[in-house]
């Protein structure tokens, strides 16, 4: 049987700080649709990146492909997940920057969550966007234009964005259905 998201390529742009749960639980709805995902960071393929469990370091993932190797036309889509350290970092890495700029550019979607709308604010992607996030970036978003709503997922044109991790099911089908795939258990 066919799986909706076959021969899809999903990067997941992260680093050190990442909210273990907003990688692994993305990763894990996208490959069992059938998705190919890859871990893309500033740091060097091979490398390892520290997951969080909230303010407590948690597992390590390996990266499969160093932000400065990356081509956004090689991917289908972009998630960025949270954690405040990893998209703290991120904003400071001009190559993650225009990785994420670039896929705006070739009008691909791009899923974010809990503190990864930060970067967008980077890479000049809020201004004008209807986008959500964890609340303590409420201001910083709205500052940088973007209309910002406290909702578990909010889909503005190729932007998806979510607020925490109990918005993860929700996320997920938004990405799902922003990369032609139907609801989980719908027919495609």
């Amino acid at each position: 049987m066919a799986k909706a998201l076959n021969g899809k390529k999903v990067a997941v742009l992260m680093t050190d700080g990442v909210e273990q749960v907003e990688y692994t639980e993305p990763r894990k709805f996208l490959e069992e649709h059938g998705a190919q995902v890859t871990l893309v960071s500033p740091k060097a393929k091979g490398e390892q990146v520290q997951g969080f469990n909230h303010l407590e370091p948690a597992q390590k993932f390996e990266v499969e492909l160093d932000v400065r190797d990356a081509r956004p036309a090689e991917f289908d889509a972009l998630v960025l997940p949270g954690g405040v350290a990893n998209p703290d970092q991120l904003r400071l890495s001009m190559e993650a920057i225009t990785f994420i700029k670039e896929f705006a550019r070739e009008d691909k979607p791009i899923a974010a969550i809990c503190h990864g709308p930060w970067t967008l604010i980077d890479a000049d992607l809020a201004k004008g966007k209807r986008i959500t996030s964890w609340p303590s970036l409420k201001l910083d978003l709205r500052n940088a234009g973007a209309e910002w709503t406290d909702e578990q997922v909010v889909v503005d044109g190729k932007l998806v964005t979510s607020r925490k991790p109990d918005d993860l099911p929700a996320f997920n089908q938004a990405i799902l259905r922003e990369l032609g795939g139907s609801r989980a258990g719908e027919r495609a």
